[in-house]
């Protein structure tokens, strides 16, 4: 469907723009910049790949979109930073708008090949999560997901569903909308897992 396109152009444009803003965080070079960039827009595809038995060729026939994102990341290294601060008011949402399209993609290619409920969700979190559980490992930060306002979970509810046999056009919009929906609650909340440390 050209929506999921369409979905899809915008998660991955916004997760190569927070693994940018955060390489910058660290100080990286431009080549850092360009390699967090990448790593976060195609890491949680390529992961989802591996598992579900998924050609990993598949990963570069999206040509268009590596060209795209590396004018993104360009462009975001020489901006100026006042221009970045608002990357901070509106990128929590295009990021959990490409959250929910990748989670839902992830969950859906499992479902295609056949894969049971368990890998059905796995695909569905490390679609929609990978990507950035590797930005962090790389920036030598703890992976956001695990420590942070509740992610990763949004992602597992959406392959859930899917995978229970919530799918076609109106089911897949709902969960997109459910999961956008939850994941800006638990940000404005500050909604978190039970912890303990030792």
């Amino acid at each position: 469907m050209i929506t999921w396109e369409i979905l899809n152009v915008i998660g991955i444009i916004a997760f190569a723009i927070s693994g940018a803003i955060i390489a910058m965080e660290e100080n990286y070079d431009i080549l850092g910049v360009q390699v967090l960039g990448f790593t976060t827009a195609f890491g949680g595809g390529t992961i989802r790949n591996l598992v579900v038995g998924i050609p990993i060729e598949n990963i570069w026939t999206q040509g268009n979109l590596f060209i795209v994102v590396f004018l993104v990341i360009v462009v975001i290294f020489f901006l100026p930073n006042q221009f970045l601060q608002h990357w901070y008011k509106w990128g929590v949402f295009f990021d959990a708008m490409g959250l929910a399209s990748f989670a839902i993609q992830g969950a859906l290619s499992a479902v295609q090949i056949g894969a049971p409920l368990s890998a059905v969700l796995v695909a569905a979190t490390l679609t929609g999560s990978g990507g950035g559980m590797i930005r962090d490992v790389f920036a030598g930060r703890k992976p956001i997901i695990f420590h942070k306002e509740i992610y990763a979970l949004w992602a597992t509810l959406a392959g859930l569903m899917i995978g229970l046999g919530f799918q076609g056009p109106w089911a897949t919009a709902l969960i997109f909308i459910l999961v956008v929906t939850l994941r800006m609650l638990s940000l404005h909340f500050k909604w978190q897992l039970p912890r303990r440390s030792i």
